[in-house]
């Protein structure tokens, strides 16, 4: 591969807009649009809009389907969620790119870190800035520039911008995996971390929540009498602790125990909630099993348990089309002096619900930055233009068939069988 004449006139085309990609990436970080915040949500969700409307597309809001949540009471709740954006550039065109992306963030409503500053090292830091609002600003720039490219006709794109992937995507999971059977090469903008670095391969990902249900009692007349629900939670949460180290790779997190009430009742409610992280689908099976069976043993007598959820994304593992579109990202990479690794990652991300339809994907095009999910949160600003220009050069070898996405589809697809 070599860079063009007109592949140099979609990267212009970029960096001639820099300001302008960083600008609205900060404005947009300025709106907290935490996972269960719909006002805030919706909020960014027209910002986006807004944006996705100077593209030659169709933009159109997708209702997402409902979900059930576990109270702390241990009821059963029906949570809604807030729509997704779908962007489409010729559907019917002979290679399809499928684009994703996620609006929501880890910070509540009421979170004392809302608002996007220059640190003095020149880092922008604030709640989403990496993760992924400066992500979805890119991707968006890509595409723009993209549109300049006269090869654009063989390429058609799809973007879908979803509101619950910090949640584990229970809204937009069907979306996502429509999407994946649908497309040939997948692109997320999950941020790389600080030095580039891409992820690689990613553990799957389960959560669960068990409720314990006891029978309350006066803990000082009748203490016998009753069954302690908190008492249960803590047993099994050692036994969920306990599996770590029992299979290679498996993590089993036990992140919160809730319920109980007043000092001298026998609390009759409890919910364990926890995380665990799997390297292959033996490991995942295995570990779904061994909850089951936690699950269906009390650990004394007046205690029923009841299990909700389950894995959520599946691992994705460096199989022939991952290794095929890695090495030609970072071919890509390599014509504008930049140089792209990967390592394994034990997060999850929309990358494995894509690669599970059968989409090879690359998951982490985002900015360059770190300390996701804590107060800390940075990006460095000029990679907003260096990270749109790898896209916008993947997208320009695609539609000139140097990166042959009918050929990694089929890799994946091989794979599947």
């Amino acid at each position: 591969m070599r860079i063009l004449p007109h592949d140099q006139a979609v990267l212009d085309h970029v960096e001639a807009r820099e300001a302008a990609i960083i600008g609205r990436a900060i404005d947009w970080s300025n709106v907290n649009s935490g996972s269960r915040n719909p006002d805030g949500l919706n909020r960014v969700l027209a910002l986006l809009e807004t944006a996705a409307r100077t593209l030659p597309a169709s933009v159109e809001r997708i209702p997402t389907q409902g979900s059930t949540t576990v109270a702390d009471d241990g009821s059963i709740r029906a949570e809604a969620h807030a729509d997704a954006l779908k962007i489409t550039a010729r559907p019917d065109a002979p290679i399809q790119v499928v684009l994703t992306g996620h609006y929501d963030t880890v910070f509540p409503a009421e979170s004392a870190f809302q608002t996007v500053v220059t640190r003095l090292d020149g880092a922008l830091n604030g709640p989403g800035i990496a993760d992924m609002k400066g992500g979805i600003s890119v991707m968006l720039a890509a595409l723009e520039a993209f549109e300049t490219h006269p090869d654009r006709a063989r390429v058609g794109w799809t973007v879908l911008l979803s509101p619950d992937e910090e949640i584990g995507s229970p809204a937009s999971a069907p979306l996502l995996a429509a999407l994946g059977a649908r497309g040939h090469v997948g692109m997320t903008y999950e941020p790389a971390l600080a030095d580039g670095t891409l992820a690689g391969a990613r553990k799957g990902s389960g959560n669960y929540h068990l409720i314990v249900a006891g029978k309350a009692a006066h803990a000082g007349r009748a203490f016998d009498e009753g069954a302690n629900a908190v008492a249960g939670a803590a047993i099994i949460a050692a036994r969920l602790h306990a599996l770590n180290g029992q299979r290679e790779g498996v993590t089993v997190n036990v992140a919160k125990i809730s319920g109980g009430g007043a000092l001298n009742v026998v609390a009759d409610n409890a919910v364990v909630r926890f995380n665990v992280r799997v390297p292959d689908a033996q490991a995942s099976a295995w570990i779904a099993e061994t909850v089951r069976g936690i699950a269906a043993e009390p650990p004394f007598p007046g205690l029923t348990l009841h299990l909700h959820g389950g894995m959520t994304r599946v691992p994705k593992p460096m199989d022939a089309g991952q290794t095929a579109l890695f090495e030609a990202v970072r071919d890509a990479g390599a014509l504008l002096g930049q140089s792209i690794a990967w390592k394994p990652s034990g997060g999850v991300c929309e990358g494995n619900n894509l690669h599970a339809a059968g989409l090879p994907n690359i998951d982490t095009l985002g900015v360059l930055g770190g300390d996701i999910h804590s107060d800390q949160e940075f990006a460095w600003p000029a990679s907003f233009v260096e990270r749109a220009q790898l896209s916008a050069l993947i997208l320009c070898k695609i539609a000139s068939g140097e990166i042959d996405a009918l050929k990694l589809k089929a890799l994946r697809l091989e794979t599947m069988v």
